[in-house]
């Protein structure tokens, strides 16, 4: 199992930057609508994703959604962090395949409650996918 980030809240800096990639796949996609009972065929039935306006199948918003949880847990603060909330912006869809860059940036400390506010982004090269800012306690 990789190792978590141990940031305290002082380690943290205004305009720091943490951010990894990840490449999406079928069974991904197939992990997610197991645990989560979404199977919407737009997401998993290959026919119907060739019928849509997209033409091929989609990946769940949510799924690339809950890689901010990842980059929160994983990489700022790690270990010392509480998640408190987070907004989601769907730009593009994103595809099988798909190569993506998640991206946090810190925007905003707030010392008197050891609160940290995210600008978090997923990017498909040049092109954002999905926005948001995540609200996070470093404990």
């Amino acid at each position: 199992m990789p190792e978590a980030a141990n940031l305290s809240y002082n380690d943290i800096i205004v305009g720091n930057v943490y951010e990894f990639t990840r490449t999406i796949s079928r069974e991904d996609i197939l992990a997610f609508t197991k645990l989560t009972g979404d199977y919407n065929p737009l997401h998993v039935d290959e026919g119907f994703g060739k019928t849509s306006n997209f033409k091929q199948n989609i990946v769940h918003g949510m799924l690339i959604g809950s890689l901010f949880s990842t980059l929160v847990g994983m990489y700022c603060p790690g270990k010392n962090s509480l998640y408190l909330g987070q907004t989601l912006n769907f730009k593009q869809p994103v595809y099988i395949g798909d190569t993506l860059v998640v991206r946090g940036t810190v925007l905003i400390k707030n010392d008197s409650i050891g609160l940290v506010t995210f600008k978090t982004e997923a990017w498909r090269g040049n092109e954002v996918v999905i926005t948001g800012e995540a609200k996070v306690k470093a404990l």
